[in-house]
């Protein structure tokens, strides 16, 4: 228990850290752009590579992973039924918030949380691959369609036009740097052999700025945002959204792995931290792109972030 505290404690003074960069602008102001693209184009890919590629494929595919896509799968169908019963929002709306209900920040926070408090990378690159592989296609494939059947548009194309976009989801993900290193790295895995030394430690010297860069550029992210504004943001949206990602979400996980799998001690606490992360900042991306649920994206991952520190703190101090 102790070192679980000791790593939540490292996480927040380097987000703390960042916000007061961001807030003094000792950077610039394109600190957190910068800092933002080493992270995810350099760093992140070199770490998932090099943690990766010193592990086997039994050691990756557990039943984290099983746990992880069924309870973000539910949750995200709990959403949608009662969102669709009790505000009547159209399909393409629904999405993005069952997306911020279920799809959690696996990269940014997830693998800070990973090495600091849980000790290892084995829950966030099968999450990351579910996620972008899986679950961000056929959201988009809803969207598409959604956009494909809206006004002007011509019927027939419509189901050609979700499956372009789940097509185009899948090629888009699999062109991200870092699903491109962890697929490199699950090769690595799976083959008998591994490479010299000499040439992963430059790759796990490039991986190590990764988590207090990520968490510094988390910490800048939080300065200056306004959330729920009056009249704006769907806080009832919001609220469930986010009570689903931080309450009913773990609770799903928990039941899954204890009860179904009979998880117990760190495997268990693995799975329930791994669904207690916040909304990823990808679901804000999609919103964006789509002109859908922008304002429902951006604050569900605002207050799931702030809420995901004590959340995480009590689901340690039961299960650690």
């Amino acid at each position: 228990m102790a070192g679980v505290l000791n790593g939540f404690a490292v996480i927040v003074v380097l987000v703390a850290l960042g916000w007061i960069l961001a807030r003094t602008q000792v950077l610039g102001h394109d600190a957190r752009l910068v800092l933002n693209r080493l992270v995810f184009f350099v760093a992140t890919p070199a770490l998932l590579f090099d943690s990766l590629a010193r592990t086997t494929l039994d050691q990756v595919f557990t039943g984290v992973f099983v746990v992880s896509a069924i309870s973000a799968i539910i949750v995200a169908v709990l959403y949608t039924a009662i969102a669709r019963m009790w505000l009547h929002r159209p399909a393409s709306d629904l999405v993005i918030g069952a997306l911020s209900a279920g799809y959690v920040n696996s990269a940014n926070l997830g693998i800070p949380i990973a090495l600091y408090v849980l000790g290892d990378l084995g829950f966030v690159m099968p999450l990351l691959l579910f996620q972008v592989v899986v679950l961000q296609p056929i959201a988009i494939a809803v969207l598409e369609r959604a956009q494909s059947t809206g006004p002007g548009s011509d019927q027939p194309h419509a189901d050609g036009g979700a499956l372009r976009g789940a097509i185009t989801a899948v090629l888009q993900a699999v062109r991200s740097p870092i699903v491109l290193a962890a697929l490199a790295g699950v090769v690595m895995a799976a083959v008998p052999w591994t490479l010299p030394e000499t040439l992963l430690e430059p790759v796990k010297l490039v991986g190590q700025i990764s988590v207090p860069g990520a968490l510094l550029v988390f910490g800048m992210s939080l300065y200056g945002v306004r959330i729920l504004e009056a009249g704006a943001s769907p806080r009832r949206e919001i609220a469930l959204a986010s009570v689903l990602k931080l309450v009913a979400h773990p609770l799903l996980a928990y039941g899954l792995g204890a009860g179904l799998l009979g998880m117990q001690g760190h495997e268990l606490l693995t799975v329930v931290v791994a669904a207690a992360l916040p909304t990823a900042q990808n679901v804000l991306v999609v919103a964006t792109r789509y002109g859908h649920g922008v304002l429902l994206a951006r604050d569900s991952a605002a207050i799931t972030t702030l809420g995901a520190l004590p959340v995480l703190l009590l689901v340690s101090a039961l299960l650690a």
